[in-house]
């Protein structure tokens, strides 16, 4: 299997029609079906589904594409890591990271590192633990920013300073905003937005054997668009304080939790992982003031 069948294969994905992916690629109708058709005779598999003016993927097809996607995701990131060993002028790097004001921290430092060396630039993926961790064990990360315990078996760390403050964001026309802080009792059956990585972890221990009780309408993994739903009336998000907009000219309100409910961010990496010169400036960066 070609790494250039391969991106012939994704661009017919991404398309959704043969003519103008061959277009893209500057290669002939023709002779890209025949990759296609070959790719599909390699793996004994039929990736798609061809109607009279598009393509759509079968099920083999979009398992193909998440891997394909993965495996030249993996085949860029080592290019720039080779591409990088003979200066340490610039580089890219890669960081996973959770939502949270705590992540100012890694911005000052990379203005720092980049006022030295202007050629390195950070690429950043967000999501929730399971979507870094995957990623970081992967190698399609070379750091990531967590908000839990660190599983000290598989990675090493470093504490960021500060804490994140768990509450309440919601309308400021709702009951509850008149109050000035949120306890467990106030959102038994009150419909809820919560991130799927806290309520597994730190708001269960908040609600101790309560959270069974808890009415989850939503589930989310970004807290902007918790705030959308929210602002539109389908529930209250249980967020960190300072990620969601709710000054005076804002429609929201953020309430804390009391008892106070506090996080701890993680700046992580993978026991053993080799870096590339960028990545190790970026680490010995991060190690100076923590």
């Amino acid at each position: 299997m070609e790494l250039r069948v391969l991106r012939y294969f994704l661009e017919v994905a991404r398309e959704g029609s043969i003519t103008h992916a061959a277009q893209r690629l500057h290669i002939s109708q023709p002779t890209l079906s025949k990759q296609l058709k070959e790719l599909e005779e390699e793996l004994g598999k039929k990736l798609f589904v061809r109607g009279n003016y598009n393509v759509r993927l079968t099920d083999e097809g979009m398992l193909l594409r998440k891997r394909a996607e993965d495996i030249l995701d993996m085949v860029g990131k080592t290019e720039e890591e080779f591409r990088s060993l003979s200066s340490v002028t610039g580089g890219e790097v890669r960081i996973g990271c959770a939502e949270s004001e705590g992540i100012c921290h890694l911005a000052r430092r990379v203005r720092s590192l980049q006022a030295r060396y202007p050629g390195i630039r950070v690429h950043l993926f967000s999501g929730d633990r399971e979507d870094l961790a995957e990623r970081l064990d992967r190698g399609l990360l070379d750091f990531a920013v967590l908000v839990e315990a660190v599983d000290l078996v598989r990675y090493n760390y470093l504490a960021l300073p500060g804490v994140d403050t768990w509450g309440l964001i919601m309308r400021t026309d709702h009951p509850l905003a008149q109050k000035e802080h949120i306890q467990p009792q106030d959102l038994m059956d009150l419909p809820l937005i919560c991130p799927r990585q806290g309520l597994q972890q730190e708001l269960s221990r908040w609600f101790g054997n309560k959270v069974t009780r808890l009415n989850i309408a939503a589930t989310i993994n970004l807290a902007y668009n918790g705030s959308v739903l929210a602002r539109e009336g389908l529930g209250c998000v249980l967020t960190f304080d300072r990620l969601i907009d709710v000054g005076t000219d804002s429609s929201l309100c953020f309430r804390p939790l009391f008892p106070a409910l506090h996080s701890k961010l993680y700046w992580v990496w993978k026991k053993y992982q080799v870096f590339s010169p960028a990545a190790e400036l970026l680490l010995e960066e991060m190690r100076q003031p923590f």
